[in-house]
């Protein structure tokens, strides 16, 4: 029988308790949770039925029953708990954005390497059964190459400046919030990094990106189009555009179907795999694997790197630093 891992929630807001209801859904209980704010922690423990209460992240870190760290805080203190559940020897599984830039990413991913732990980024794209069935048939060639990507993500918030989307002190902004999703759709589509990246960017009055487009092209001349905002609804939509076909996807960070349109005749083949309802658990899954055989090729922790450094390098083009980050 395979072993499963003890596992401790960090944060206690709505992606955590996502987190909880997944391992519900799985007939099990996380191990332990951990929160910023003890009523929010206790209240998710007892509902997730976890066994154990952390005062502290570095208590349950400190603990020596803990397998793996599920990370869901703010963007601005993922780097810091990531290093200090690495220290101490814990694997982690860290919500997106997985830092605030690539100098983190990359301290930590060493670090990572050095102990012989597993690091990844809770990327549901890279887990859900239907995106990989579709990587592998493009892979293989089906529909020709891809050629044009497009990918919107839109979200309508109140304008808030205080609201953890708006306010710099907690790392706001689309890019890192919603804008990781499109990228790393792109990114995942795409037979190599891309190497060239142009924007737009409209800045909310706090400073953080409010609303951008961005234009990707890698050396084999495909090329993605993101669109993102936080103040105007837009679809969750992927179009992939190859020689032969073009794939549709709605609802794509957690897609179970995609649409492939014939190029030449305009027919229309549904494809489904997987179920939306259980993208979470198929995170857990599959880092439970990584950990277990010590392959985490399956995390794509190289795509997230990618991912990182475009974000990187186009906050710097765009002036959105974060209070003390070394950007």
């Amino acid at each position: 029988m395979e072993r499963t891992f003890n596992w401790v929630i960090v944060g206690a807001g709505g992606i955590a308790g996502e987190m909880a209801s997944a391992f519900t859904a799985m007939g099990r209980c996380p191990y332990g949770v951990a929160g910023r704010t003890r009523e929010k922690a206790q209240a998710l423990a007892q509902r997730c039925g976890a066994e154990r209460l952390y005062e502290s992240p570095q208590q349950a870190f400190a603990d020596p029953e803990v397998d793996i760290v599920y990370l869901a805080t703010p963007h601005n203190t993922h780097a810091e708990l990531i290093e200090q559940a690495l220290a101490a020897g814990k694997h982690v599984l860290c919500e997106k954005a997985i830092t605030l830039n690539s100098g983190e990413l990359e301290h930590c991913a060493k670090l990572a390497e050095q102990k012989g732990l597993v690091l990844a980024e809770a990327m549901t794209i890279w887990h859900m059964p239907l995106h990989q069935m579709l990587r592998q048939r493009l892979a293989a060639g089906e529909w020709g190459k891809v050629q044009l990507i497009q990918l919107n993500f839109g979200s309508f918030k109140d304008y808030d400046m205080t609201n953890r989307f708006f306010n710099p002190e907690l790392a706001g902004g689309a890019l890192l919030d919603i804008g990781v999703y499109a990228l790393s759709c792109a990114r995942s589509f795409l037979t190599s990094v891309p190497d060239q990246v142009i924007s737009r960017v409209k800045l909310a009055p706090t400073g953080v990106d409010e609303q951008a487009a961005i234009l990707l092209q890698n050396p084999e001349n495909q090329m993605a189009t993101v669109t993102m905002s936080l103040r105007s609804k837009l679809p969750k939509r992927a179009v992939i555009g190859c020689e032969r076909a073009y794939i549709e996807i709605d609802d794509y960070p957690r897609a179970q179907l995609a649409r492939i349109v014939d190029a030449a005749t305009g027919a229309v083949t549904e494809i489904q795999a997987g179920e939306t309802g259980r993208a979470l658990e198929y995170e857990v899954a599959a880092m439970e694997q990584a950990v277990r055989t010590g392959d985490a090729s399956a995390m794509q922790l190289g795509w997230s790197r990618d991912v990182m450094n475009i974000m990187t390098v186009l906050r710097r083009e765009w002036g959105v630093r974060y209070p003390g980050e070394e950007l």
